[in-house]
């Protein structure tokens, strides 16, 4: 990708577009596509007005349904690369936060 990535020209505004890697992986025959389904959202970043409409998305997102976006502790602990009791001792370094909170609740595998 690196590779890729310094034969992209940045725009007049001063940022590379994913779109252009795409193109370039494409025409090298090495690009792999995969449909998002539902719960999935793409948030543009790339303009002062896109920044804080994507903020306040994720805030509301995380508010009304309870969770936390980009929880990398718990989805560890989902998709079983640690064990629950490895998260809620990971948990230590984030106290009295909403992200300590909801590594408290993850469950995955049991301990070893």
């Amino acid at each position: 990708m690196v590779e890729f990535a310094r034969n992209l020209k940045p725009y007049a505004r001063g940022e590379l577009e994913i779109a252009d890697l795409n193109r370039l992986y494409m025409k090298a025959d090495d690009l792999y596509v995969e449909q998002m389904g539902r719960g999935y959202a793409w948030l543009d970043t790339g303009t002062n007005d896109s920044l804080p409409k994507a903020s306040e998305f994720v805030r509301t997102l995380q508010h009304r349904q309870g969770i936390q976006i980009a929880c990398l502790d718990e989805t560890a602990c989902g998709q079983g690369f640690i064990s629950a009791n490895e998260a809620r001792g990971r948990s230590r370094m984030f106290k009295k936060t909403a992200y300590e909170q909801v590594i408290l609740k993850a469950e995955g595998p049991p301990d070893q």
